[in-house]
């Protein structure tokens, strides 16, 4: 079977965008293959910072043809009617349709039609243009001479205005070729903005800027690693990371693995070569965070320490260079150098300036005492001095020391969800911003937390405090790590929480792509949070908490207003869509999701318990045959429903005539009593299995007993019976909801 290769080269794609734009062009373009009648056997993305590539196996050489019945009026509808059914079956005479006979519906028209499948190449040249022009980057840009205004040309390219691709560099070349492993390939000649797929590349900016005939996969990988592109991210981060631990262990030292930082640097080479670079030893009386902090974010270089070490580094660090230099990279590890010591330089002299920059006491000491400070600390200092400045989070939201406060309240509350000691919860929410304060801070903002953390355990605080100042930042990212202990998570939930609810009272939500204040990951946080601990943290109890009335423009005039703004539905159904994209990363079903998640759930590791217990239940062979069952029972209640039916909420045991359903409303009641009791105590697996009894009694009930007995009072006892089934599994979930 046929293979497709597809390339689409740029000017480098900002690192953080790779392996997500990867990602999305290969479910971009399988789905659309897919949904075009196609299929294939298997499908790799590969990136660099100029390239995204896409490899699909064994996609078939063309669609299959589909016939398809289509049916149309009675025989006895007016002539307009059976104009439309003609022009909608395409036929061009009513005796090119077939008459069929219902019982019920009396003769009517059918069409047969028959749609021809086509070619691989042409489904693909048809449906690529649209998903590059439709490709979702974060930011994008338009670029080259079809970006100019409509009516005006240049080189014999007219100008598109707004019409012109958009790409996040400039878009350069397309490669696409299609055909067998062994036979000659094509190519799929498909054109966006006058750049035409062709089966020609190109390697390395440098040091292989020539054209580069491509063929099939195998031939293109290795043609690329000739003109010194490695292709595979994955193979960059490993040579990356081997070659810095043997250059650092040749030289006495070992690497500080970061591997956020080894994601970044193996998106800004595609031929990785790594380098040993050097700064004065006077630098490391910088504290080691700040070294590694400043390096890594301005150089995105490695920092080392000396074999054996655990807090000290050294004077060296490890760059990666994109250049094979003939030199040996002398002049990149002295340029390199270079900087790196700029920023150190930098760097100390803020630290030296923080450390002797202490605020007017007397300016302070009502500050000081809002918070319970003690002014000979510099740490309390900062803050005190955050607070009588009054320096601003958001104009809407007050200053730094009202949130502050804020915090602390909403602190409070969860400390004791999350088993934190609650005095020192206090002690880091009141420090956790005081670093702001700070010169080095405010030069390097990266290092906010950091910093914290350090003046924390220079003036004596207890080290859960410290860890909390610099965690209660994170998680920044779904890849970042969690606060460490439970001191820093308690700040952590609140500091994000606040965030969350305040934004909510002044109406600043994300819309769309605009997510400016982050509310998107801060969410995620702290459903990352809830989950990964284990937390049993009710959502609206901390929304209450969290609430304030004088952020709000207006003044409630109802309790029910009240109530609404404090419980939040809102923003309960924005955790729930973050809660989605989390369990759905871990491999949870969109489907079952769906059938645990209720509007009102806000304890979110219930959620996640139930959806563990549901997948395992629902892929067992009693669990699908219950489901078969269930949804039989809800789509006839359904159907009456929507008559008009009204079902009763009780079954009467008196006009139970069979066996199958005497014995089912038996093991209804058992099953329902049983899966009650056990989501009581949270046993969700033996909720599951109690419903498991139903699916023989079910089975049996459809097998003998007929629903639309003759009898209306029979009739609607079974009714009522089918929906008792509906109520029972909704113990546990809405069975409607899952597919299969």
């Amino acid at each position: 079977m046929p293979d497709l290769l597809l390339e689409l080269r740029s000017e480098e794609i900002p690192a953080r965008m790779q392996r997500k734009a990867a990602g999305d062009l290969k479910k971009m373009v399988t789905d659309a293959l897919v949904d075009a009648g196609l299929t294939y056997e298997g499908a790799r993305e590969y990136w660099t910072p100029r390239r995204l590539t896409l490899d699909i196996r064994g996609l078939t050489a063309r669609s299959a043809d589909i016939k398809e019945e289509k049916k149309g009026p009675s025989v006895s509808a007016p002539q307009g009617a059976i104009d439309g059914f003609l022009r909608g079956a395409g036929l061009t005479s009513i005796d090119q349709a077939i008459i069929k006979t219902d019982p019920k519906k009396g003769d009517f028209y059918v069409a047969y039609l028959e749609k021809p499948g086509r070619a691989a190449e042409e489904i693909i040249a048809n449906v690529m243009p649209g998903i590059v022009r439709a490709f979702p980057w974060p930011k994008s840009m338009r670029s080259g001479f079809a970006s100019m205004p409509k009516g005006s040309s240049y080189g014999g390219i007219d100008g598109k205005g707004m019409e012109s691709l958009r790409w996040v560099r400039p878009l350069q070349s397309i490669v696409c070729t299609f055909g067998p492993e062994h036979d000659e390939v094509q190519v799929i000649p498909f054109e966006i903005d006058d750049i035409v797929a062709s089966n020609v590349t190109y390697g390395h900016r440098f040091h292989a800027p020539d054209a580069i005939t491509v063929k099939r996969f195998d031939d293109y990988v290795t043609n690329l690693e000739r003109a010194k592109v490695i292709l595979d991210a994955e193979r960059r981060k490993d040579m990356i990371l081997h070659d810095a631990r043997d250059i650092a262990f040749a030289n006495g030292l070992d690497l500080v693995e970061d591997e956020g930082l080894l994601e970044e640097v193996s998106g800004l080479v595609e031929w990785p070569q790594v380098l040993l670079g050097t700064f004065e030893k006077d630098y490391l009386s910088i504290p080691a965070e700040i070294i590694r902090l400043t390096i890594k974010t301005n150089q995105k270089c490695f920092v080392v320490r000396p074999q054996g070490e655990t807090d000290q580094l050294s004077n060296h660090f490890i760059l990666i260079s994109n250049i094979q230099a003939t030199d040996g990279g002398r002049e990149i590890m002295h340029g390199n150098g270079k900087v790196v010591r700029a920023r150190l330089s930098d760097a100390l002299h803020f630290w030296k300036r923080d450390q002797g920059d202490l605020p007017d006491l007397d300016t302070l000491k009502a500050s000081a005492a809002k918070f319970d400070l003690d002014l000979k600390k510099p740490l309390d200092q900062r803050m005190a001095k955050l607070d009588a400045l009054n320096v601003t989070f958001h104009a809407k939201l007050g200053t730094q020391g009202e949130r502050v406060a804020r915090i602390r309240e909403l602190a409070k509350v969860l400390a004791p969800i999350v088993g934190a000691d609650a005095a020192l919860v206090d002690r880091a929410v009141v420090l956790a911003k005081a670093d702001l304060r700070t010169e080095a801070v405010g030069e390097f903002p990266e290092l906010q937390g950091a910093m914290g953390r350090k003046y924390a355990l220079l003036q004596g605080e207890n080290v859960s405090v410290a860890a909390a100042i610099e965690d209660h930042w994170k998680p920044n990212g779904p890849s970042d790590r969690l606060p460490e202990d439970k001191v820093g998570l308690t700040v952590a939930l609140a500091d994000k929480l606040d965030t969350l609810v305040g934004f909510w009272a002044i109406d600043e939500k994300p819309t769309g792509s605009k997510d400016p204040y982050a509310l998107r990951r801060a969410a995620l946080g702290v459903v990352r949070m809830i989950l990964e601990r284990g937390l049993r943290v009710g959502l609206s109890q901390a929304f209450e908490t969290a609430y304030v009335s004088s952020l709000y423009s207006t003044v409630p005039t109802s309790p029910e207003e009240i109530a609404e703004r404090t419980y939040k539905p809102d923003l309960l159904s924005f955790f729930h869509d973050r809660l989605k994209v989390y369990l759905r990363d871990q491999g949870a079903r969109h489907d079952i999701i769906d059938a645990i998640l209720t509007p009102d759930a806000d304890d979110l590791l219930m959620v996640a318990r139930k959806a563990e217990a549901l997948t395992a239940f629902i892929t067992s062979e009693d669990g699908l045959n219950l489901l078969a069952g269930t949804k039989r029972a809800t789509q006839l209640l359904a159907a009456e429903e929507k008559k008009g039916t009204v079902v009763a909420d009780g079954v009467s045991e008196a006009l139970l005539k069979l066996d199958a359903e005497k014995s089912l409303f038996a093991a209804i009641q058992s099953a329902s009593k049983s899966a009650a009791e056990a989501v009581a105590s949270e046993d969700f697996r033996s909720a599951m299995q109690a419903l498991s009894t139903l699916r023989g009694p079910v089975d049996k009930f459809f097998e003998d007993v007929l629903v639309n007995d003759e009898d209306l009072a029979i009739r609607a006892n079974r009714l009522a019976l089918l929906k008792a089934i509906r109520e029972a599994t909704a113990t546990v979930a809405d069975f409607s909801k899952i597919t299969g």
